[in-house]
């Protein structure tokens, strides 16, 4: 399936670059402002239509990932810093609880981050209106746990293989993958991805944990 959906990916991006040299050919050419515009808003749809096809084969590939050392407290601050830019409408409804003294990750940062940015799309997308969630960062018996936690009223599915099961829920502009690729990236870490409904406070605890260590160990 991933060989199909990369090749297939592959051949259309192939289509979408003939057809974006053509329209840069017909906006020189044009003269009318008017038809300048409309030239380049298809150029725009055809972007974004590569993007969203480069997404769907990343979700897909395999995770390989260049570790550095990283210390854990500085990169949930960079995090914090890249978060509004990502969701502008929703970074203030975040309150962070950082409890990190002198740990350091052995971490690629950039996919930690994109797995992190995609478990609070996650939770913006479903939970539209929700006006506020938790995200919490701790060391526990060497690991590096984020937490986050979002008000769910109701919540019916099962938590067990959570993102293990890539492709199940498809909608429009979504297929899937995005949990999925977390787990990947956790586990190409050496950590993990699950989550847990609490009933009682009904809340979704979703957790990612990766090996941490001190600056003693080091």
């Amino acid at each position: 399936m991933v060989k199909f959906v990369r090749q297939l990916s592959h051949d259309i991006r192939n289509n979408l670059n003939a057809v974006e040299l053509q329209s840069a050919y017909l906006a020189e050419l044009a003269e009318d402002p008017e038809l300048k515009n409309e030239i380049q808003r298809l150029r725009e749809m055809i972007s974004a239509v590569g993007r969203n096809l480069q997404g769907l084969t990343t979700g897909l590939s395999q995770v390989n990932p260049t570790p550095i050392s990283y210390p854990a407290g500085d990169f949930i601050e960079d995090f914090k810093q890249k978060l509004p830019k990502e969701f502008a409408d929703n970074a203030a409804k975040v309150t962070w609880d950082v409890q990190l003294k002198a740990e350091t990750l052995e971490i690629d940062p950039q996919l930690v981050e994109q797995a992190l940015l995609e478990i609070f799309a996650n939770a913006f997308r479903h939970e539209s209106n929700v006006k506020s969630i938790t995200a919490k960062a701790y060391i526990i018996k060497d690991r590096f746990v984020f937490e986050l936690r979002e008000p769910k009223a109701r919540f019916e599915l099962a938590t067990e293989n959570w993102g293990r099961q890539p492709l199940r829920k498809v909608s429009q502009g979504h297929y899937g993958i995005g949990l999925h690729r977390v787990r990947s990236i956790a586990e190409a870490h050496g950590g993990d991805l699950r989550a847990e409904y609490d009933r009682t406070t009904s809340t979704l605890v979703t957790t990612v944990t990766l090996p941490s260590f001190s600056d003693e160990e080091s």
